[in-house]
C-alpha cells in the first residue's frame, strides 16, 4: 500500500480563534509568527478513506477545536493522525502520546469490572444492589438490581450538579464524596420504577463504584488497575482521584465563554478535580491504550465467558426523555451503520475534551479519537467529530 505523509498548517492567531482579550481572563494565542501543525503520525495511503481523515482533522486549531488526535482501522486501512496546538499560550503542536480526560468512556471500564466480579460469583447480575450496599440504597429502591445499574434503568434519579460553566468552574477544585452523591440522589424517591425505563445517568456508575469496593475490598481506582491497566499494559492510562492536573505530555483543555457585551473569550479547564465523575467520568487515558483496551474487551480478553454478552445486550425499554427505543446496554451504546451493521462504543465530555471509542463487533472498523472541543459539552455535534464518524459511516 503506498504511504505519504501529508502535512497541513494551520497559523494560530487571535482573528482565527475570534478571542477577545479580558481583564481577568486574558486571550489565548501564540506568540507572533507561530504555526500550530496538522499531519498524520502514522501510515496514511492515497484515497479514501485516508485523505477523509486528513481532511477531518484540516485546519487546527479552529474557533471550535484547538487538537485533535485519532486513530481509525478499516478493512483497507489502519492510520493515527492528530493536529492542532497542545497549548494555545506557547503554540506547541499536538502530541501523538498526548494523555487527555476521557469523560464517560471509564463507564466501560467500570462495566468491565463489575462483569468480571459477578463472573466469579462474587455478584449477581440479577441481585439487588441493596443487598451489598444496604446502608446507601433505602428500601424505596430495594428493586434495583446490578444490572440495572449497568444499563441505566435503575430509575434512580440523578444528584445535585451546578446548573452552568460559571458555577461548575467556580467549585473546580472541590473535592466530592461519592456516598454524599447518592444520599443526595436517592432522597429524592425513584423516578420510575426499576427496570422501567432507561435514563442515562452518571449516578447508576456513581453506585457500581462504591459496589466495586465493596466487593473487591479496596479503592475502586486500585481494582480497575489490577483488573484491567495492569494485565492490559496501559501504563498512560490512571485515575486522578482529587488531583486536578494530568501528568505526563498532555493538550490543555479549553472552554469558549460569552461575555453579557458579546465577546468571546476561552477560558483554561485543563486543571480540574474530577471526584465528582469518579467511576463514572475521570479516567485519563491515551487514543493508544484505548485502542488496546477496546480491542481486548471485544476479544473477550478483559471480560471473559458469557457475561461479555451483557456489553452487547440493550434492554427491551424506551428512553425516558426521547421516548426511543433504548440504545445503552452495559458500559457501552448502540449505534447503526447505513448497511445495518451495529457499531458499539462509548463517548466522554469534560470540559476541554471530547472523547469516543467505537467499533463493529468483529473490530473489522475500529475509531478512537479525543478531540479538545472549546465546548465540550454542546448539544450539537463537534464538526471535527462529525466528519470522523462520517468516514466511520455513522
Amino acid at each position: 500500500m503506498p504511504t505519504r505523509a501529508r502535512t497541513a498548517t494551520a497559523l494560530l492567531t487571535a482573528a482565527v480563534l475570534g478571542l477577545t482579550a479580558t481583564a481577568a481572563t486574558p486571550a489565548l494565542a501564540a506568540p507572533a509568527g507561530s504555526a500550530a501543525t496538522a499531519s498524520p503520525f502514522g501510515p496514511a495511503a492515497d484515497g479514501s478513506p485516508a485523505e477523509a481523515l486528513e481532511a477531518a482533522l484540516a485546519g487546527l486549531p479552529a474557533p471550535h477545536t484547538t487538537a485533535a488526535l485519532v486513530r481509525y482501522s478499516g478493512p483497507d486501512l489502519t492510520w493515527h493522525g492528530g493536529a492542532g496546538t497542545a497549548d494555545l499560550r506557547t503554540g506547541r503542536g499536538a502530541m501523538e502520546h498526548s494523555r487527555f480526560r476521557a469523560g464517560s468512556v471509564t463507564k466501560t471500564f467500570t462495566a468491565a469490572v463489575v462483569l468480571q466480579l459477578a463472573a466469579e460469583g462474587r455478584t449477581d447480575l440479577d441481585a439487588p444492589a441493596r443487598r451489598h450496599l444496604p446502608g446507601l440504597l433505602p428500601r424505596e429502591f430495594a428493586g434495583v438490581t446490578v444490572r440495572q445499574l449497568l444499563d441505566h434503568t435503575s430509575g434512580i434519579r440523578p444528584a445535585d450538579s451546578p446548573d452552568s460553566f460559571a458555577e461548575a468552574h467556580a467549585r473546580r477544585f472541590d473535592t466530592v464524596d461519592p456516598r454524599e452523591q447518592v444520599a443526595n440522589a436517592v432522597a429524592k424517591g425513584p423516578e420510575f420504577a426499576p427496570g422501567e425505563r432507561q435514563h442515562y445517568l452518571n449516578i447508576n456508575y456513581t453506585v457500581l463504584g462504591l459496589l466495586v469496593e465493596e466487593l473487591t475490598g479496596t479503592s475502586y481506582e486500585q481494582a480497575v488497575t489490577d483488573r484491567i491497566l495492569r494485565p492490559l499494559g496501559l501504563r498512560h492510562t490512571s485515575f486522578p482521584g482529587n488531583d486536578p492536573r494530568i501528568h505526563g505530555p498532555h493538550h490543555r483543555g479549553y472552554q469558549r465563554v460569552t461575555g453579557a457585551d458579546g465577546t468571546t473569550r476561552l477560558v483554561d479547564v485543563t486543571e480540574w478535580n474530577l471526584s465528582a465523575g469518579r467511576a463514572a467520568g475521570d479516567i485519563i487515558s491515551t487514543t493508544a491504550d484505548l485502542e488496546r483496551f477496546l480491542r481486548a474487551l471485544f476479544r473477550g480478553k478483559v471480560v471473559r465467558g458469557p457475561l461479555l454478552e451483557e456489553m452487547f445486550t440493550v434492554p427491551r425499554v424506551t428512553d425516558v426523555e426521547t421516548g426511543d427505543e433504548a440504545q445503552l446496554s452495559a458500559g457501552l451504546a448502540r449505534m447503526e451503520l447505513p448497511d445495518g451493521t451495529a457499531v458499539w462504543g462509548k463517548t466522554g465530555g469534560r470540559y476541554g475534551y471530547n472523547t469516543g471509542i467505537g467499533a463493529t463487533r468483529d473490530l473489522e472498523r475500529v475509531l478512537v479519537y479525543s478531540v479538545n472541543s472549546t465546548d465540550a459539552k454542546a448539544e450539537g455535534t463537534n464538526p471535527v467529530i462529525g466528519r470522523l464518524l462520517a468516514v466511520f459511516g455513522l
